[in-house]
Formats: C-alpha cells, structure tokens, sequence
C-alpha cells in the first residue's frame, strides 16, 4: 500500500497543539517546583523564564524545519534531508530511544502517583498489572484510529489542565509577594543547575512533529502548535512556581510539592485533587508518546533503514498498527525492568542530542532547499540555530560520566544499525 493510501489525515491545529503540551506537562511540573525552590529560593520563578527563553530558541528551529515537510517522522526526515541517510538514521534513532525511555519512565511515574490512591500499585504484581493495562489500553485506542489517538491525547490535556488552572485562580491571591520575586539577578551557578532540570521539563514539544502525514495541513499547523505550546507552558509554570512559593513555606523541603499547594489552598480535597491530576497528567503524556513512537519506526520502514513490515498500515483502521505493537511490547518490557531515574537520563541525553541535529539542520536545509515554501522562517540568519545548538550541547556537558557511558552505548547501537541499513534496501 502506498504513503498516500495509507494514514489519513485526521490531526487538526488543537490536537498538534495537545500532543506538544501533553509531552512538555508531563511529572515534571509536579516535583520540581521544590528541586528549583532549593537552588534558588524566592529567585526561582526567575528560572523557569531563563528555561523557556532558551527552549523557545530550540523550538522556533523545529517549528521551521516542521514547516518545509508533510512526511512523517519529524527529526529523522529532517537530518536525513540535510544531512543523509547515515545522520538522519542516527538523529531518528536517539529520538526514537527518547521516547521509548520517556515511556517507560512515565509509565513508572504513573504507578508512584496511582500509589498513593492504591498502594499496591507502587509495587510488585501491583505494579506490573497496572502497567500492563495502562500501556494495553492507550496502544488499543492508537491501533483503531490516530482519529481516537488524538480524541484521547486532547481531552486528557484538558483533564490535566483544569486542576492546574483551579490551583491558580484560587493559589495566586492567596501567595505572599513577599516569598518570591520575578526582578532579580539569581546566583550564576545555581540559576544553570536549576535551568538545567527546567529545559528537560521543557522537553517534550517534539512530538507534534512526528505525525505529518497525518495532520490536515502541517505547514501551517504545526509551528503555531508549537509556539502555542511552549509559550503557554511557559506561563503556567512561572505562575505554577509563584503560587507554591507563595503558599507553602516549606516548599524546598517538600517531596510531592503541588499536593503541598493544593493541601494549602484547598485543604485535603485540594492535595487529592493535585494527585489525581498527577496521575491524568503522566497518562496523557504516555498517550501522546503512544501516539509518535511508532509513527518513528514508521518512518524507518519507508526510509528502507529498517524491516517493511514496520511501515505496514492496517486495511481497515489506517494506522501503522505492526510499529504500535512493537512500540508498545518494547515500552511495556523496559517500563517493567527499568527505574524512573535510569530511563530519565536515557531520554534526556538523547533529546539533546537530536535537538542539537536539528537545529544544524535548519541552516543546511535554508542552502539546499531555498525554493520550498515555507511557513515559517526564524529571523537573525544563522543567530537562532546556532545559539539553539549551543544550548543543548551546553546541557550536554553537564551530564554525569554513567549517563555519558549509556548514552555512547545507545548511539553505538544505532551505528551498527544504520551501518545494516543498507544491505537490508539491497
């Protein structure tokens, strides 16, 4: 079956938009606001500023190079068109252990908050079988129709943003101005320890690049998506940071720093509310990578870098439903096998890694493809790609020496495999 009689586009403006802020509000927002609190103090909404300055250079940089194609894939095709088939194999393959690491570390986020609703989900056969359902069912949905993939991913973000916004219209009037401020010069050190955890935070937004093909008019979708994104994210974590500075004294110290929040504002029903919308939260993140991962294997298949069979598409529901088996059985396992810390750093180290690809991507494909239309082009030149490269190879030397080793030991793979690639098209 050919790409054009295969995925259907079905993914409109609102749903690029809810797969972008469903990878950025994952479990992040819902620990870090003490992590930040302690490095920088009243200071730290200064922070999440610095953090979303620097991610918006990144993401302007997907959002153009976005913009010049509807072939499913996102930083794949994008490094493979500027840079070959050899680097676009290697960018698309740290994106796709991106999210297959961030999947699995999600899914085990999800368990430690169901935990405190249902305590046996925090271990054993607890444990196991909520992770089995949990990733059972959001495959299921994606394998009948990227029209209910979406459907899910948009109303699970407003699931999770509804208790966010609750939190605020009742939180700000209450926080003390005197307990934060957002005019001031922070602590060099301590402002790029706290904006190092931040632009992880940041991180997600990615996903709405994947499914092209599937997007009624990408060109033009996706970088308002992806500017909408990061910018209202952006917003709702300073405020985020200001209400839980301003309301719980104690917020360094705290280890579930939001139900500190929610418990201030609200009593015990606002602490329930802020766990309940941890677990929707990491759920919806995962549903959105459930989505995009295995669109990536999808993309390899019809790049010849990867078996055919990957890039098959059901005859009746239309989706790449052998890439959402394999997807789902490999998150399923390493979800069970792994630790949230060890699958975080996999993800984390491979995130900068593409994102630094594309955006050196972004000026080659301004040389090579100058006739294409675009939507949009970032202004400065060179300035905003080569600042956005500089970002995330400076994140990148801050990585510690075993996060380094599983890194190099992740790309190694991947040199191997590209290197089979082309004896698999011949």
């Amino acid at each position: 079956m050919s790409r054009s009689a295969g995925l259907v586009r079905e993914v409109g403006l609102l749903g690029l938009t809810a797969i972008a802020i469903n990878g950025v509000v994952g479990s992040g927002i819902f620990v870090l606001p003490a992590t930040v609190a302690g490095l920088m103090g009243p200071k730290s909404p200064v922070a999440y500023l610095v953090a979303g300055a620097l991610t918006a250079l990144v993401v302007l940089c997907f959002a153009e190079a976005g913009s010049l194609f509807e072939e499913t894939g996102g930083p794949y095709i994008y490094a493979r068109a500027a840079f070959g088939p050899f680097v676009g194999f290697l960018v698309g393959w740290m994106f796709f252990l991106s999210r297959l690491a961030a999947a699995a570390a999600i899914a085990n986020a999800f368990t430690a908050y169901l935990s405190q609703l249902w305590p046996p989900a925090g271990a054993g056969s607890g444990r196991a079988l909520v992770i089995t359902l949990l990733v059972l069912s959001l495959a299921g949905v994606n394998f009948v129709g990227v029209r209910y993939g979406s459907w899910t991913v948009n109303v699970l973000t407003v699931a999770k943003l509804l208790p966010l916004v609750l939190l605020l219209a009742l939180g700000l009037p209450m926080a003390d101005p005197a307990r934060f401020t957002l005019i001031a010069l922070p602590d060099g050190a301590a402002l790029r320890q706290a904006a190092l955890l931040l632009v992880f935070a940041f991180g997600g937004f990615e996903n709405a690049n994947v499914p092209s093909e599937e997007a009624r008019n990408p060109r033009r979708d996706l970088p308002v998506a992806l500017v909408a994104a990061i910018a209202g994210t952006a917003v709702l974590y300073v405020l985020i940071q200001i209400v839980a500075l301003g309301t719980v004294p104690t917020l360094a110290t705290e280890k579930a720093p939001l139900a500190a929040a929610g418990r201030a504002v609200l009593g015990a029903a606002g602490a329930l509310l802020i766990t309940l919308c941890a677990v929707v939260s990491t759920s919806g993140s995962l549903s959105a990578i459930v989505l995009v991962g295995p669109r990536i294997l999808y993309a390899f298949a019809h790049g010849g870098q990867l078996p055919a069979a990957l890039g098959s598409v059901h005859a009746r529901f239309r989706t790449p439903h052998v890439g959402i088996l394999v997807f789902a059985l490999l998150a399923w396992g390493t979800a069970l096998y792994g630790t949230f810390a060890q699958l975080a750093a996999v993800s984390a180290i491979a995130r900068l890694l593409f994102s630094a690809a594309t955006c050196l991507a972004v000026p080659v494909l301004r040389r090579t493809m100058p006739d294409a239309p675009r939507r949009l082009r970032v202004p400065g030149g060179v300035l905003v790609p080569l600042l956005a490269s500089a970002v995330s190879l400076w994140l990148l030397s801050g990585i510690t020496r075993a996060q380094a080793l599983a890194g190099g030991i992740a790309l190694l793979v991947g040199v191997v495999l590209a290197l089979l690639a082309p004896r698999r098209r011949r």
